[in-house]
């Protein structure tokens, strides 16, 4: 199952969809009783997270690592490569990576440090499952991260502040978000480089608390980013080819 945005083609139609769904209804104030004022601050909500968005689809063309502050002094890494594509994420007790031999699930859950082949993912693959696990282990994957974005966009009470700052040296675009109606987070902070990368994200999903910040970055990926960690028990359950 892959762990990043989706596809270039597939996130820009979805965006398109929520961009006109916010145009009609800006419009919409406008033959109400709501006035122009208003009707641009939904516009220009729409383009600030369509920008954002279009930053974390873009991330899933780069090769990079990302290294992160969790709460309580731990650290997790995303790490991608391409050609071919491949993403890692490491955090406190676990490793997840998906690469074209196999997806690759490490963990300490039953006392030894095991790690779990299954298939690797495939065009088709839902997603959804995995960016849930993830959240569950206090890891937020950009994917994530622009669903709820999206959320924001379409619910017609956010408010959403911008602001920008510096993380890991890497300057980065952030909105306050609050306010927001049938989505997994009501409110949460997020921050999006320049290149694409999550900075950070800060929120309660689906009554799970995240916290992340990045504190380094580099445009580059370690040799043995993927592999399976040596000493570990590996179980196999990838299909056996005849």
């Amino acid at each position: 199952m892959r762990l990043v945005p989706a596809r270039p083609a597939a996130a820009q139609h979805n965006r398109r969809r929520a961009v006109a769904a916010l145009v009609t209804a800006a419009l919409g104030t406008l033959t109400g009783c709501g006035s122009i004022s208003d009707a641009q601050q939904v516009m220009d909500r729409a383009h600030l997270v369509n920008e954002l968005a279009s930053r974390l689809d873009h991330a899933s063309e780069l090769t990079y690592t990302a290294e992160y502050q969790l709460p309580g002094g731990g650290r997790a890494t995303i790490a991608q490569a391409q050609r071919p594509l491949r993403t890692v994420y490491i955090y406190p007790g676990g490793k997840f990576a998906t690469t074209p031999d196999a997806t690759i699930d490490c963990g300490t859950d039953s006392g030894a440090a095991t790690c779990t082949l299954t298939a690797p993912p495939s065009p088709s693959t839902d997603a959804t499952t995995l960016v849930n696990a993830l959240r569950d282990r206090g890891v937020a994957p950009p994917t994530l991260v622009v669903g709820l974005l999206t959320a924001a966009s379409l619910s017609s009470n956010t408010q959403i502040q911008q602001h920008d700052t510096t993380l890991a040296g890497e300057h980065s675009t952030c909105v306050n978000v609050a306010g927001v109606e049938n989505s997994a987070a009501s409110q949460f902070d997020a921050c999006i480089t320049s290149a694409g990368v999550l900075g950070s994200f800060k929120g309660t999903v689906d009554n799970k608390k995240l916290d992340i910040s990045l504190i380094s970055y580099a445009a580059s990926v370690a040799a043995d980013a993927f592999d399976v960690p040596t000493g570990v028990k590996i179980v196999d359950q990838r299909p056996k080819i005849s």
